[in-house]
């Protein structure tokens, strides 16, 4: 709060009173001291919001829930998953219940809320320093993690029974988009990619653990986000105060004749419109975020994932083909083989029938011939050399032969049992691109009616926002011209009350009490402060609307251009019309003034020299960007202080709103400073 007590020591020096000092400056340290025992309040209900509860690390939490996912087999998978669905189901009736019933049992949350209370010491909280923000549930930390991924990777290697179906529809209910007619048709492709993936044994282009990271994928496409329902439901609070305004609004339009007739918009009112400004600006910035979550891959990603296996299959396909010409072509080697064996048998029977004919001749010869003795044993040798060489070469024949067959049997049941893999894989990879493709229609149409959803919402933002706008310049514009007709007639009646000689002697104190020329000052800088308070609240409206401009059409552009230029012909007008100078502002002229008399003369200055340091800044700064903006509630709160309508007993939100515009100036300044 250093920069509110520079602030108002600034104003002291213009006062140049001790007394008056000395009262502001203890207002200083009063107002110093309120704002850092709310902080501190804050601090400590914090304190005790997260101290009461159970709170446990986000990180080793999500890492248990993986390892716990793809580890357990059996039995402990159930029991697993349905200590998950207790815990999920818990947490989504505990948040089931609307705003409205939380507002009319905020009672009932109190005393559920206590530290002492058994239902706050079991809810347990997980908590990121790196992530910051709020403490998460169970439910969040299980759709950051994988384990639902991870589970249902554990599925397809191990088929699931009956009652890890129904448990996994359940948590497909909590944790997935679309309705139980998808989560079903889910649950159903799992299964029949369990049954595919459990005869996928011999990989050949494939590696089982891709397959799994793109079944992994899809499912994370269809999980639901956290953080877009968190932002669906602030966006839900932001609507009904919206409308909740809107229906004040309305009820309220029995009394725009009154409205209109009263000098100027009160500054509550003006707090109200900035309000609802700021509210609809934080609502379209929401819609944005919503509009820039993308779940799951992009369209890119899946189409690389699909034309990959698609290639594959296509691969797996021709080497199938081309291994089975590769079997004909060997059992019509075979066959020749077999025919050529059969002739070569046939040839050497009827040389071995010839041969044995040939010796038995010889042998009879031989006794007949005693003298042809040694010619027939030559020639029985010559014969029998020849019978010997037949057989050998016959026998070698067969051998070969023998491994030439077996040969090829082995080669021809390789290209079998290859043949049978890749018909299996192809298979595998066909019931996985329909499942691929029919996880990315679902998430699709999701992503389509999301876009849609929050486009519609965009536009109707922006239609309603144009409108509010161009409401509130046009009330400006009528309440604003009978004030400065009102001030110009002041200042004519103050310039003729100035020429008249004021009364002497003794009687001078009484004739003050009743002096006209006094209560016409008063109203003068009553009037003063209201116009000027309305011309900041324009100006910051003004730098609001330029920012959206883009988005905006062109016909409400030069509307809404109209209006502000009417608005800045008053301020001219206004600006115009020359400022007197009154007796309140002047308090040395009265040597017997009281001290609120001297109070109120020294804000009167200072509120003179701001607005006329307003009109040489206003010329050299633009409407869009503005390096010199002044903060519309820091010149509220100084405008009040001014006049004495300040309250010193502020509230803790107030203080913090202070803070918060401050840390706005500071940020618009640096990033000014910047550029």
């Amino acid at each position: 709060m250093s920069w509110l007590r520079s602030a108002v020591n600034k104003a002291v020096e213009v006062g140049n009173k001790n007394n008056l000092t000395r009262t502001v400056k203890n207002y200083a340290d009063s107002v110093v001291q309120q704002a850092g025992q709310a902080v501190a309040e804050g601090a400590k209900l914090l304190q005790d919001r997260i101290g009461g509860r159970n709170v446990k690390s986000f990180k080793q939490t999500v890492k248990r829930l993986e390892e716990a996912s793809v580890s357990c087999r059996g039995r402990e998978r159930v029991e697993l998953m349905r200590r998950w669905l207790a815990v999920l189901k818990e947490i989504e009736k505990s948040s089931s219940s609307t705003f409205e019933d939380k507002e009319k049992n905020n009672e009932q949350h109190q005393l559920l809320e206590e530290p002492k209370s058994p239902r706050r010491q079991s809810m347990v909280l997980y908590y990121d320093s790196d992530m910051g923000g709020e403490p998460l549930t169970f439910r969040d930390v299980f759709l950051y993690s994988q384990a639902l991924e991870g589970i249902s990777i554990c599925m397809i290697l191990e088929p699931p029974n009956e009652d890890e179906v129904s448990l996994l529809l359940e948590l497909f209910g909590l944790c997935l988009t679309g309705g139980i007619e998808v989560h079903n048709a889910i649950v159903s492709s799992i299964q029949d990619l369990a049954k595919v993936f459990s005869s996928y044994q011999d990989e050949v282009l494939v590696k089982r653990e891709e397959l799994l990271q793109f079944a992994e994928g899809a499912i994370t496409g269809l999980k639901i986000n956290a953080e877009i329902q968190r932002i669906d439901a602030e966006v839900y609070t932001l609507k009904k105060q919206l409308e909740s305004r809107a229906s004040h609004s309305h009820d309220g339009d029995s009394q725009e004749t009154n409205i209109k007739q009263s000098a100027s918009p009160t500054i509550e009112a003006l707090k109200e419109a900035l309000a609802h400004i700021r509210a609809c600006s934080r609502l379209e910035a929401l819609l944005l975020k919503k509009k820039a979550i993308k779940c799951g891959d992009t369209s890119e990603i899946h189409s690389q994932k699909v034309d990959k296996l698609k290639v594959l299959l296509e691969s797996l396909a021709s080497s199938s083909s081309k291994s089975e010409k590769r079997i004909s072509d060997f059992r019509v080697q075979k066959e020749d083989a077999l025919k050529f064996r059969v002739s070569k048998v046939s040839e050497v029977t009827e040389i071995e029938k010839e041969l044995a004919a040939e010796i038995s001749d010889l042998e009879k010869q031989r006794d007949e011939l005693e003298a042809q003795l040694k010619k027939v044993n030559i020639s029985l040798s010559a014969v029998r050399a020849r019978l010997h060489n037949a057989t050998e070469e016959r026998d070698q024949f067969f051998d070969a032969n023998d491994q030439i067959v077996a040969h090829l049997k082995t080669k021809e049941d390789e290209l079998a049992k290859s043949i049978g893999s890749c018909r299996t894989e192809a298979d595998i990879l066909s019931t996985w691109i329909n499942f691929l493709e029919d996880t990315w229609s679902l998430q699709c149409s999701y992503v389509e009616a999301k876009e849609k959803e929050t486009n519609a919402e965009i536009e109707r933002h922006e239609d309603y926002f144009t409108n509010l706008v161009k409401q509130l310049l046009s009330s400006y514009e009528k309440e604003l011209r009978p004030p400065i007709d009102r001030i110009g007639k002041y200042v004519e009646n103050l310039k003729s009350l100035g020429d008249g000689s004021s009364p002497t002697g003794p009687e001078t104190d009484d004739s003050q009490m009743v002096n006209p020329k006094r209560n016409l000052e008063e109203e003068y800088l009553d009037y003063e402060a209201k116009i000027i308070t309305t011309f900041s609240v324009v100006d910051n409206m003004r730098e609001q609307f330029y920012a959206q401009q883009g988005k905006l059409s062109s016909k409400e552009n030069q509307k809404i251009k109209e209006l502000f230029d009417n608005i800045e012909k008053l301020r001219a007008e206004f600006e115009s019309i020359e400022r007197p100078t009154l007796d309140l502002e002047n308090p040395t002229k009265e040597s017997d003034a009281s001290p609120s008399e001297s109070v109120a003369s020294s804000f009167t200055e200072q509120a003179e020299k701001e607005a006329s340091a307003g009109k040489d800044d206003r010329p050299q700064r633009t409407p869009p960007k503005s390096e010199q903006m002044l903060d519309p509630e820091a010149e509220l709160a100084k405008l009040e202080s001014e006049f004495g309508n300040v309250n010193q007993e502020y509230s803790t939100e107030e203080i913090g709103e202070w803070e918060f515009d401050e840390l706005e100036k500071e940020l618009r300044s640096g990033d000014s400073s910047r550029k």
